[in-house]
């Protein structure tokens, strides 16, 4: 640029802009084409440009790419609405020419479509286009026939090429490659029609019929052609390629003017463009800018500008001012030019200039860039300097020495915070990349991902690229996604043209993508960008500072500003950007850390760092990039510490500097504006750009103010060498570092919010859920939920649309306004409404956290309230919240209100118990801070569940006392309990004190009852069942402490933790009887097969405090309670609840035994005392509170048991468990007798043990001999199997009641396993052996009754061994014959002759002869006593006349004789040796 330039502005995108999805429409090809037409040319860039039509106007952007020429783009957006989400592609048969005009449609018959597009193909084919709102149409919307027009504008070859088209309303104009011009009226006339088609020719008149060529001298090319209107004339403005300017009314096509624009020309030079505009100063003037190019030079071009004077009377006159102005570009291309209100706007690729067209002093003319967003978006993602990523991981590692593992996360956090910036972030670009990345989304998928979503799917890239897992490869990652990205977002938003609002001075850039509008600069930015700048722009800024002395301090200011950029060159631009995210990270990372080694950065430089990444660099890389730093940081100290002394020299002292850096810090401070609030403001445009201007502000002034903080922190370090006194740097640390910290904190929280992606809405979030109703029927603010979490709807816009009305423009903002409405917003963020000066953002920061808590923007608001908790804690502000009227509870509440929230979204473990935990310490700090009560009562109702709902002026305990409970009921309500029970306790501790002041109206008794209740419930809930019962007994209000106890019981039935109970932890003191009275009270109304079972838990009740007899009766109790009603119940477990009852009444016997055996008994149950099934509602009725009345009837109906009754039942209830697993069903009625069937049934089922403990537990004397003489002989039944099948099946069950004694029964307990007999054999034999050996001693008979039954069933059977030897308890050999008790030899002697076993007889008969003939001689004196022997002779007697029989009636004669002989053989020897024993007595005695 020729002249000199300024950095004036920037531009600023409008969000949503990059969102858009478009509606495609199709074109059918043209029936007007000519197969003659020449060659069209060749689009060599993206155009595009705007159509403003109505008030407020609506704004039509078109754009045609040179990827698709064919299509052309249109979207349509308002300053006072939404961006919108649709717009609009037609599909062109062919490439189009670069022009589109679209206007509205005023046809007589419009249909309902309220605009008109004109556009033209490179072939000529004019297209007139009716259009509905862009809003309206939809993915199935096509084009009808009636909606456009079509026409060739070349229908003859010898006509030249289209080379220019402009159009206005029904009219458009083609100029050529020959230099003529054609009008057009599309839509007003027929084709045919005459008058459809005109030409502009030289020659006086109306023009002629298009097919009348014009016999002049020929022009050349139409290059450029501009319709205008001054006066209510409308002019077509035709500019040739010679430089040949022609003027033409078009109301009677008629040229009022022609002048040659090349004084000179000069080969290879041509006139390009024309841009017509109005000179505010002189209605009467016409303004022009003419584009030059020569294409000798590469790159250069003239911006001519021109004055024309405009009259009128018979005809129109113009007069062409003989004095230009020009204006050389000399580098990058040329994209678009416009005028506007006498200013000259010139977009190329690397900037927008804008140029005043009139200024009284021409030499002092200044070139205002506006810096484009491509800057922007390079230096946010590190892309301007080489080593400025790099600087990013060193400094990482100084400001992170303590924690090497978490550089790479720290950079990575820094990339990505970047990288979805609001105006960094755009949709198709990070899709593109993510493709480039092998990732790729459906656009649902893409679009349904949040911020979190995007931040994953960027970090598993990253993961996926690194090679080792060290900060240097994932920088190099991060690098590597960048520049990719980068290089996407240049390519995908390439600039296309300029929107220029002529009604309110609006400037914005129409990009591929994209929409943007630009902004004027802030003073401060200014002097920012000017910093060091000696010239009238950079002195005018300084001299805005209010100084005595205003050239000295301007100059002064000029070197601080100096000193400030040398040390900010130096760290580069990752320093802000760590300070930045280490203000996020606090706590974890203190920003005021971050200072100190940051500064240390300036005294070593990096070589520490690059020290620890040697391998990875490389020795030689390493080496060079230490002496590279090295040189810096040595010319840096140099520079710097020469900077300072002649600073301090031109200031004379260093108190003079401080005082000047002092004014500076205020103009940091944030502007106060007056604000009109009242109207509740909408997601537009106009809100769009004014936080995304917000966000290019704040961050500017944080990091100007960052600058100013480490100069003062440098001067602080260096105050021996530049010679500060202690007196200055006190001032230092003490006044400016505190105050610039002020200001930092304060563009930061603006940047925060301008910056930071909204939370999105958690499903179960009943707050989002609510809001989302809308029940006023607004659409934009229905709309809120769609765009939470999404990465361009930042906290700014909730802020905006909550509370701050923004602006609510018709039309865009000019740059001016737009950078009012940002000073406006950012003064409303700091100060809000309030008239009264600092505590600054700080009070202000109570409504906005209402806000965004409204919203559900919790961790925005925990941020927040933090930030300002830590400052106000550390007192860096300079009014402290703690002493003003209670402000800071009021801060403290919502930040603990913040905490619970955020507990309840999805938060699990250690993360949720530690948000528990700080809105437990805020709501107490809260509450204790002075005026918390006036300051806590006074938050609207429209907080929700924040507001307490009480608002009388109490004491400050009962203040407390309600802040409490309200505290108590809020974590109550979300399942909180310990929280709720620390506040229910210190309700507790206030409620004497404030009860003392008389204000409530309950009891001391009633409100600590309530509260005790309370923690009673907590501490149940969390299973502290000590502390529960704790709470019980400190319960003063009787009802209560009696519910409770109820309630204590009752829980810990059902969580089966009732051993707390019976185990002797808790102490019942005075409470023991109340205990056992509700456990029967729940035991008479629980189900018998309830686990754990109320009587099981009284007996252990009882037991344990020793009261044996009331725990035998509550045990017994079960047992009977299982009796009537168990097997009625299901009779499939019939066999478990007779087990149940044989524990029951095996507890109950050895409780009796407990007590003194003249009192060891226990009342007999009432049969209606468990007859009844379970009622579900009873009265209670205690002991004491049952009627004297009834006590004779009760005695009378009442029975006594003692242990040996219990012993009885127990014994038949073994029976009855036993039978029920043999699939026998018996019972018994009574307990004082047994029946004789059951056993019979026992005998039946082989359980022989316990049919024996039933007869010697029954049956005495003789009863039980014949009893036992009875089950012996259905024994020896089923030994025959002739007269008894095998019986059982197959369980083997042992007693526990074995014998010890004919008399004494022992109870071991109830039987559960296998019978004793199944250990000696599993035949019926042994079993027989075994039990007639073990049972024999009650009765001798037995052996006898067990022979006579099985000699019965079957006389042939061959009896046992061990049986037969039974009778001989005599051995033959004794020499004492058959004599014995009653199962004698003699007895089986005799049961061989009843039942015919004539042979036994004999040989056991024999057997006893023989070894009483055959004694040893000791033996023999022994035989020859008196009465020694005994044979039976009358049954031998008996034998031989059997013997005899059987020989007479021919029955086995042989068998018979042979025994005889041996009988009467033996009987010989026998007498005769009787014989001879006698005769030896007889001798002995002489």
């Amino acid at each position: 640029m020729g002249s000199r330039s300024c950095l004036a502005g920037m531009e600023v995108p409008i969000l949503g802009s990059d969102s858009v999805k478009f509606v495609q429409l199709s074109l059918p090809s043209s029936t007007s084409a000519s197969a003659s037409s020449p060659a069209p040319p060749t689009g060599v860039r993206d155009v595009g440009s705007c159509s403003i039509i109505g008030n407020p106007p609506a704004y039509f952007t078109w754009k045609i790419c040179r990827s698709q020429p064919n299509v052309l783009e249109i979207m349509e957006f308002c300053g006072h609405k939404e961006f919108p989400k649709t717009g609009l592609q037609i599909v062109f048969p062919e490439a189009l020419f670069p022009f589109a005009v679209i206007c509205k449609n005023e046809m007589a018959f419009s249909s309902g479509k309220p605009y008109l597009l004109h556009a033209m193909t490179v072939s000529g084919v004019a297209y007139l286009i009716k259009l509905e709102n862009i809003s309206n149409y939809v993915s199935s919307s096509h084009l009808q026939s009636d909606d456009f027009v079509d026409f060739n504008t070349h229908p003859h070859p010898h006509q030249g090429a289209a080379t220019a088209v402009a159009g206005i309303a029904e009219l458009m104009v083609v100029g050529r490659s020959d230099g003529s011009v054609g009008c057009f009226q599309l839509g007003i006339l027929d084709q045919r029609a005459p008058g459809f088609v005109q030409e502009l020719r030289d020659d006086s008149g109306l023009g002629r019929l298009w097919g009348v060529l014009s016999r002049g001298r020929s022009n050349a090319a139409v290059q450029d052609l501009v319709i205008s209107e001054f006066h209510q004339k409308r002019l077509l403005f035709v500019l040739h390629s010679d430089g040949s300017l022609r003027v033409w009314d078009l109301s009677n096509r008629s040229r009022i003017f022609s002048h040659s624009l090349s004084v000179s020309p000069s080969t290879g030079s041509t006139f390009v463009r024309i841009c017509v505009g109005n000179d505010y100063n002189n209605p009467d003037a016409i303004t022009m800018a003419v584009l030059q190019k020569d294409e000798s030079e590469v790159g250069t071009a003239v911006i001519s500008l021109y004055s024309l004077y405009f009259s009128t009377g018979d005809r129109i006159n113009l007069l062409l001012d003989p004095s230009t102005k020009s204006i050389t570009l000399e580098e990058g291309d040329l994209i678009d030019i416009k005028l506007s209100s006498n200013k000259l706007w010139i977009l190329r690729e690397n900037g927008l200039v804008m140029k005043e067209l009139f200024c009284q002093n021409r030499n002092d003319e200044l070139a205002y860039c506006y810096s484009l967003q491509d800057a922007f978006v390079a230096e946010q993602l590190f892309q301007g300097s080489e080593n400025s990523s790099d600087d990013l991981l060193w400094l990482s590692h100084t400001v992170l020495s303590s924690s090497k593992d978490q550089i790479s996360p720290f950079v990575s956090s820094v990339f990505l915070h970047r990288l979805l910036l609001p105006g960094v972030y755009h949709r198709n670009v990070l899709r593109v990349t993510l493709r480039d990345f092998s990732k790729h989304f459906t656009d649902s998928e893409f679009d349904s991902l949040t911020v979190d979503g995007l931040k994953n799917e960027i970090l598993s890239v990253i993961q996926h690229e690194v090679g080792a897992d060290s900060p240097i490869s994932v920088l190099q990652s991060w690098k590597t996604f960048c520049t990719c990205y980068y290089n996407n977002w240049c390519r995908t938003n390439v600039a296309c043209g300029l929107l220029i609002d002529s009604a309110t001075q609006a400037v914005g850039v129409i990009r591929k993508n994209s929409v943007s509008m630009c902004r004027s600069l802030e003073d401060i930015e200014l002097l920012v960008f000017a910093s060091g700048s000696s010239d009238e722009h950079g002195n005018t800024i300084c001299s805005r500072f209010d100084c005595s002395d205003s050239d000295l301090e301007r100059e002064v200011l000029l070197e601080i500003l100096q000193c400030v950029n040398t040390l900010s060159q130096q760290l580069g631009k990752a320093a802000p950007a760590i300070f930045y995210e280490s203000l996020l990270r606090t706590p974890s990372l203190s920003s005021e850390e971050v200072i100190p080694r940051l500064l240390k950065n300036l005294e070593s430089g990096y070589s520490s760092s690059m020290a620890l990444h040697v391998s990875e660099l490389g020795t030689d890389v390493a080496l060079d990039k230490e002496i590279s730093y090295h040189k810096r940081l040595r010319k840096f100290s140099v520079d710097m510490f020469l900077s300072l002394h002649n600073l301090c020299s031109r200031a004379t002292t260093w108190r003079s500097v401080l005082h000047v850096i002092e004014s500076y810090l205020k103009f940091l401070v944030p502007r106060k504006y007056e604000h009109n609030l009242d109207s509740e403001g909408l997601f537009t445009v106009s809100i769009a750009l004014t936080v995304q201007a917000t966000s290019q502000v704040a961050k500017v002034m944080f990091e100007s103010a960052l600058d100013v903080h480490l100069l003062l922190s440098y001067l602080v370090n260096s105050s021996s060498q530049i010679g500060m006194s202690e007196d200055e740097v006190s001032k230092v640390k003490l006044e400016l570092v505190p105050m610039i910290q002020e200001v930092i904190t304060e563009w930061h929280i603006i940047n925060f919010f301008s910056t930071t992606p909204s939370e999105s809405p958690l499903l179960e979030d009943f707050s989002s859920q609510l809001s989302s109703l809308q029940l006023d029927g607004n659409v934009d603010r229905r709309s809120w939920n769609e765009k939470l979490g999404k990465s361009e709807f930042t906290l700014a816009f909730i802020l905006l649309l909550g509370g701050h009305s923004g602006p609510s423009l018709g039309h865009l903002p000019d740059p001016n306004s737009l950078s009012k409405s940002v000073q406006e917003f950012a003064s409303w963020i700091i100060w809000g409404r309030t008239e009264a000066e600092p505590s600054v953002f700080f009070s202000h920061s109570i409504g906005l956290a209402l806000m965004l808590l409204r919203h559900g923007q919790y961790d925005a608001v925990e941020y927040v309230l933090s930030l300002v908790d830590t400052y106000s804690r550390k007192e860096k502000i300079c009014q402290s919240l703690q002493s003003d009227g209670g402000e800071w509870s009021t801060l403290l509440h919502l930040l603990g209100c913040c905490f619970i929230a955020q507990s309840q979204c999805g938060l699990h473990g250690t993360k949720k118990e530690r948000k528990i935990s700080e809105a437990v310490r805020c709501f107490f700090r809260a509450a204790s801070v002075e005026g918390a009560a006036k300051a806590l009562q006074s938050l609207p109702n429209e907080a929700g569940w924040l507001h307490l709902g009480f608002s009388q002026q109490v004491s400050p305990a009962a203040w407390k006392l309600h802040y409490y409970q309200w505290a108590m009921q809020i974590f109550e309500q979300r399942n909180m309990r310990e929280a709720a029970c620390q506040f229910a306790l210190a309700a507790l501790e206030q409620v004497d004190e404030a009860l003392g002041s008389g204000v409530l109206d309950e009891s001391a008794t009633a409100v600590k009852g309530r509260l005790w209740a309370n923690v009673f419930k907590f501490t149940l809930d969390l299973n502290y069942y000590y502390d529960a019962y704790c709470a019980i007994i400190s319960n003063p209000d009787e009802e209560s402490k009696s519910i409770c106890l109820r309630r204590f019981i009752i829980v810990l039935y059902e969580r089966g933790a009732v051993k707390i109970l019976c185990d002797g932890q808790l102490p019942f003191i005075g409470l023991s009887e109340k205990v056992e009275r509700e456990l029967a009270w729940k035991a008479e109304r629980s189900d018998v097969s309830a686990k754990p079972n109320p009587f099981k838990l009284l007996y252990a009740f009882t037991m344990q405090r020793h009261n044996w007899r009331r725990a035998a009766s509550y045990i017994y109790l079960y047992s009977a309670q299982l009796r009537i009603h168990g097997a009625m119940r299901d009779p499939q477990r019939r066999s478990f609840i007779l087990q149940e009852r044989l524990n029951g009444l095996s507890a109950a016997i050895n409780a009796l035994q407990l007590v003194h055996p003249a009192y060891a008994w226990i009342d007999s149950p009432l049969e209606e005392t468990y007859s009844n099934i379970y009622p579900s509602k009873r009265a209670r009725i205690t002991m004491e509170e049952q009627s004297p009345g009834n006590g004779t009837q009760s005695q009378r109906q009442r029975s006594y048991l003692d242990v040996e009754k219990l012993e009885n039942e127990f014994i038949l209830t073994s029976a009855e468990y036993l039978l029920s697993l043999a699939n026998v069903s018996w019972t018994f009625a009574k307990i004082e007798t047994a029946p004789t069937d059951v056993i019979d049934l026992l005998v039946e089922s082989s359980l022989y043990d316990m049919a024996f403990t039933v007869i010697l537990k029954f049956w005495k004397g003789l009863a039980l001999k014949r009893e036992l003489e009875r089950v012996f002989a259905a024994m020896s039944l089923k030994c025959c199997p002739k007269k008894a099948s095998s019986v059982g099946n197959g369980h083997r069950m042992q007693s526990l009641l074995l014998t010890s004694s004919q008399d004494e029964i022992v109870v071991h307990g109830s039987p559960n396993g296998p019978p004793a007999q199944e250990s000696k054999g599993s035949s019926h034999w042994e079993t027989l052996e075994l039990y007639l050996e073990k049972y024999k001693k009650f009765t001798a008979k037995l052996p006898v009754v067990v022979a006579d039954t099985l000699l019965a069933a079957d006389s042939q059977i061959e009896l046992p061994l061990w049986l037969v030897q039974m009778f001989k308890g005599v051995p033959a050999k004794s020499g004492g014959g058959m004599a014995g008790s009653e199962s004698n030899p003699a007895s089986l002697f005799r049961l061989y002759i009843d039942y015919g076993r004539y042979t036994e007889a004999t040989n056991l008969l024999l057997e006893y002869i023989e070894s009483f003939a055959s004694l040893r001689p000791a033996d023999i004196i022994r035989r020859k006593r008196p009465f020694a022997v005994w044979f039976p002779y009358s049954l031998i007697e008996r034998l031989w006349c059997q013997l005899q029989q059987s020989i007479k009636l021919g029955h086995m004669v042989d068998q018979s004789e042979k025994l005889k002989k041996l009988l009467q053989g033996a009987l010989m020897n026998h007498l005769h040796q009787l014989k001879v024993d006698s005769d030896d007595v007889m001798s002995s005695v002489s």
